[in-house]
């Protein structure tokens, strides 16, 4: 290998744009994109780029930030199974009990200096490569998916965790079954690629299909006053208790719908008038204090995707409807949505 092989393109210095997926509600139908149409998991993780030069392994966000000293264990895979003069595409994630557990991720970033030699080896981090940008010194952007994807299978036939690469099928029947099937691991959905196209940073040339599942949870409390509410706070029963696990805005159209059916909390109530900013949004680095409007627990349905940390949803749920005829004591936690360790 010449010096040039193990060098980055010029072209290929940070900042990078990644490229981004338009989301769209079921798997795209057949013609959606131009030419073949490859379909891919939705690894519920980091975006990450590695960038990988002679003595020297790179990580970096989709937003350009450093994230190498967070991940020294995919610093150091890295550095000694993809050669120099690279630059791969894929997701940082981190396995629990056979699930994707995003909160464990996070704790990689809220780890100070001293406890994250614990928290590494605590939960290891993974490495999901799903494209390739650059290869032995040259920019593989302008070439269409379906070379890069083979210069991608070559450069991983010497992977092993916790680099892996991830699956790719043009079979829609098996993507049909990795939709449907995966999301109680954590996959979050499909991605489905253009086998013609070349890697256009910052385009949403791809299309994401989230796994969206209805179903109840408990409105414990709202933001705002009861007549008007402009949020829910959505709890599940685990474990005998009542935890708020995340919050649903509302429509003007849907506080009023809410609001007849809500009436202010009697007695004792599991959770307190305020909370942490944090409490109801965990992947909200804002902890300040939330004032809660407090109400008898009723049954809610919501739509909700298929990031679940194990303790909360990362995104908001979408409500739909009242279930008043439900009680709310017998509202747990869906069998696909396991709760792990973390609820002790």
């Amino acid at each position: 290998m010449s010096p040039a092989d193990e060098l980055i393109s010029p072209g290929l210095r940070p900042p990078l744009q990644v490229v981004l997926a338009k989301p769209v509600k079921g798997l795209p139908p057949a013609g959606a994109l131009p030419g073949q149409m490859l379909f891919e998991p939705k690894f519920d993780g980091y975006r990450v780029l590695i960038f990988r030069e002679k003595g020297r392994t790179s990580l970096l966000s989709r937003q350009n930030k450093d994230l190498t000293r967070y991940f020294p264990d995919l610093e150091s895979a890295a550095a000694s199974m993809i050669p120099a003069g690279c630059v791969v595409d894929g997701e940082a994630v981190v396995w629990s009990d056979g699930r994707l557990d995003f909160e464990a991720l996070q704790r990689r970033l809220s780890a100070g200096k001293a406890g994250l030699p614990a928290v590494v080896r605590a939960l290891p981090a993974s490495f999901v490569g799903f494209d390739v940008l650059g290869v032995a010194g040259h920019d593989a952007r302008s070439l269409p998916l379906l070379d890069r994807r083979a210069l991608l299978e070559e450069l991983a036939s010497v992977w092993a965790p916790p680099l892996s690469l991830s699956p790719q099928t043009a079979d829609r029947d098996l993507a049909l079954l990795w939709f449907e099937g995966l999301t109680g691991s954590g996959v979050e959905g499909i991605v489905a690629k253009s086998s013609i196209q070349s890697y256009i940073g910052g385009k949403r040339i791809w299309l994401k299909a989230k796994h969206i599942a209805e179903l109840e949870v408990v409105c414990g409390a709202v933001i705002g006053p009861i007549d008007r509410p402009t949020e829910i706070v959505a709890g599940l029963t685990i474990r005998g208790e009542l935890r708020i696990v995340g919050r649903s805005p509302l429509s003007q159209g849907d506080s009023r719908v809410l609001a007849r059916w809500l009436r202010p909390a009697r007695g004792r109530h599991p959770w307190p008038r305020t909370v942490k900013g944090t409490t109801i949004d965990r992947f909200n680095r804002d902890a300040s204090p939330v004032d809660l409007t407090l109400v008898e627990p009723i049954v809610v349905e919501v739509a909700a995707d298929a990031a679940w940390s194990g303790r909360a949803f990362r995104h908001a749920l979408h409500f739909r409807r009242v279930r008043a005829e439900l009680d709310p004591a017998n509202v747990e936690v869906p069998a696909d949505l396991p709760t792990g360790e973390s609820w002790s």
